[in-house]
């Protein structure tokens, strides 16, 4: 096949600009391979490059989407341990939204045990980053005190699922009581409604959070650190009330706390194939087994991109969102 279906981004703005087109399918360099997507995840990052707020990295493909799962169409030069036919998951570094997409070959992973594609494209964005963010980064250990925020988004259920498989205390934020009732499904000892209680007081109540990952940024910046406690850690990686706060940093000095962060796309290839090789290692074995899972909330066919890009920021959902390309 010479050409593909597409999803593109028009013009910078809301879900409307999303709009099918076609174009040739590309062709794998070296080390890369070529993915017949048959699912693709629908993520934050997705948004806000739509919106012209999160600009692809050099080289990277205009078109949306950072994680699909399906089959090996063609192998690039140089590849090793992959061949035409393997069913994958794989973090991109963009091009989802389409019916192939190329990233490079260490960036995949096998399907885990009889997972199906479906699931399987939910995996690589929220598991990238939060094992390298919880666990690399954050340092997270049995018998500490973890709170995440958003704990119903797809980020949220996979860190409270590996962070309570690890042995944590997990506490998480939501919007309701279906969504906070989900998040103690999953493993969290406590879900905080944010619209009737303050997290600050039910982690300062427990002695303080060892660790928090945020994706909220504004005002909770602040009410993080003092709900953290003594050489406690605040891992941000997104900035859902924006990034810019006014701070005053005698605490985190005289109660030795450590502010840090990161985002996954402009990470380098050998950083994410580090990443994936970890999870291979060590998450993995957890998804094939069933111990951990993903949570998905709703499929919108390839065609209604942008309809997906509306449930995502009515932050309705609780887990995953993906879009169907092909089969499987």
């Amino acid at each position: 096949m010479s050409e593909m279906r597409v999803v593109e981004i028009s013009a910078p703005g809301g879900p409307e600009v999303l709009r099918l087109a076609r174009r040739a399918v590309p062709v794998p360099g070296h080390g890369e391979v070529l993915i017949r997507v048959a699912w693709a995840g629908v993520n934050r990052p997705d948004a806000l490059q739509r919106a012209g707020l999160y600009a692809p990295p050099r080289g990277a493909s205009d078109l949306p989407g950072l994680e699909a799962a399906g089959e090996i169409a063609a192998v690039g030069p140089g590849v090793r341990g992959l061949s035409e036919g393997d069913r994958v998951c794989a973090l991109l570094p963009g091009g989802g939204y389409a019916d192939y997409a190329l990233t490079p070959a260490a960036h995949c992973l096998p399907v885990p045990g009889t997972m199906g594609l479906k699931e399987a494209a939910c995996l690589p964005e929220t598991y990238f980053t939060v094992w390298s963010n919880v666990f690399q980064r954050g340092g997270l250990r049995a018998g500490e005190r973890f709170l995440v925020h958003g704990g119903s988004s797809g980020i949220g259920t996979t860190a409270i699922q590996l962070a309570r498989v690890a042995g944590a205390r997990v506490f998480a934020t939501a919007g309701s009581a279906e969504k906070c009732a989900a998040c103690e499904r999953l493993g969290a000892e406590r879900a905080i409604n944010y619209r009737e209680a303050d997290f600050v007081e039910v982690l300062r109540g427990e002695g303080g959070a060892d660790l928090i990952l945020d994706m909220v940024g504004g005002e909770y910046i602040p009410r993080n650190i003092k709900a953290l406690a003594d050489d406690g850690r605040l891992v941000q990686i997104a900035f859902l009330q924006g990034p810019k706060v006014e701070l005053n940093l005698v605490q985190v000095m005289t109660r030795r706390l450590t502010l840090t962060g990161s985002t996954l796309r402009p990470q380098s290839d050998l950083a994410k194939a580090r990443i994936a090789a970890a999870l291979r290692a060590e998450v993995w074995p957890l998804l094939a087994a069933g111990r951990v899972a993903p949570v998905m909330d709703r499929a919108f066919p390839l065609e209604e991109a942008a309809a997906a890009h509306a449930r995502m920021e009515s932050s309705a959902h609780i887990g995953k969102i993906v879009l169907e390309v092909g089969s499987g």
